[in-house]
């Protein structure tokens, strides 16, 4: 009999806890809703005379009451015209500001701002751990603003790199499907602290493996736009990438996208012209393989770190030096440095 009462008492205990999460949860879902939107592409060719177009769908967050919303650059990277829908209905045009492939964020602009707008609140996701429950809101297959709840997974870095680092990623069992990229990732105290970026999958559909572009990246390469890393996003070669693509050297760069009229395109870096899918990744090839910079190697992770240290004390004028594997041959870029 005591055991019986001990047992309800637990039952009761579990609900009620059960109860008050669910509520806490709805809560929180109504007071974010509304800094999140869907995005809506339009592409379009011409050829021969004749327009062929099409439509695409994902998510965004407003970050500021300037009408600045972040998304995933993939879901806008090849968009005519982009339409933001808010929660209230409203669609309203927008502009691409700024993009990372690489890191796969990109920086909204709406052309008209409504006074009405509910920004979102730009956390930190240094300190997030593996275990903290997290939530998503997006339009998954087109169902605007759902919900969607899981846990940290893991915290990794791809071997993409951008703004001179390496992309950190965060893994989740949260549900993702189509229509969520771009869409933010919230803490439990709302704020975000991720872009929802790819999923792992066999079938096509959601199997448990989510990830989104941690906050911290999408800060770093959409904020600080003076540095010298933002003109251009690569690769990291792994050895055995390294040695496929017959670098003199054990790793380097591949440089995937080089933006017009940075320094990265004054000094002459080339990007790659044909698109593959290696080991299941997206990669253009054909482009330059850095080897160094200012006499730094670029065999290992770790040496990105002291590469941008020392780039980012250099003042207007001052030497740069870039050694490049292009078509087979071995040649050094160089150019005075300006911001």
């Amino acid at each position: 009999m005591i055991n019986t009462i001990k047992n309800i008492g637990c039952l009761l205990l579990l609900f009620v806890a059960t109860s008050i999460s669910a509520q806490d949860l709805s809560t929180l879902f109504e007071q974010l809703d509304p800094s999140v939107v869907t995005i809506e592409v339009l592409e379009y060719t011409v050829k021969d005379q004749q327009v062929t177009s099409s439509g695409g769908l994902g998510s965004g967050v407003i970050i500021n009451k300037e009408g600045f919303i972040i998304t995933a650059a993939h879901v806008v990277e090849s968009a005519n015209e982009i339409s933001v829908k808010l929660q209230n209905g409203t669609t309203l045009p927008a502009d691409v500001i700024s993009s990372s492939t690489a890191a796969d964020v990109a920086l909204l602009k709406l052309r008209t701002v409504p006074p009405s707008l509910k920004p979102a609140i730009v956390g930190n996701s240094s300190t997030s751990k593996i275990g903290e429950q997290i939530l998503i809101i997006g339009a998954p297959r087109g169902l605007e603003h759902s919900l969607s709840v899981g846990y940290i997974s893991r915290k990794m870095n791809k071997n993409m790199i951008s703004n001179g680092g390496m992309a950190g990623f965060i893994q989740t069992d949260a549900s993702i499907n189509q229509g969520n990229s771009g869409g933010p990732m919230f803490n439990m105290k709302g704020e975000v602290i991720g872009i929802v970026s790819f999923i792992l999958t066999n079938s096509g559909g959601f199997e448990g493996l989510g990830f989104a572009v941690d906050i911290d990246t999408a800060k770093k390469v959409l904020f600080d736009v003076n540095s010298f890393w933002t003109g251009f996003d690569g690769l990291f070669l792994s050895e055995g990438l390294a040695g496929v693509f017959n670098t003199p050297q054990k790793s380097g760069v591949l440089i995937q996208r080089v933006t017009p009229n940075s320094f990265a395109d004054k000094i002459g870096l080339k990007a790659g012209t044909l698109q593959a899918e290696i080991l299941g990744q997206n990669i253009w090839l054909g482009g330059d393989i850095i080897l160094s910079i200012q006499g730094h190697s670029c065999d290992e992770p770790h040496d990105l770190g002291s590469i941008k240290k020392q780039i980012e004390s250099l003042t207007v004028g001052d030497q740069v030096l870039i050694e490049v594997l292009r078509k087979g041959k071995v040649i050094t870029l160089e150019a005075n440095f300006s911001k």
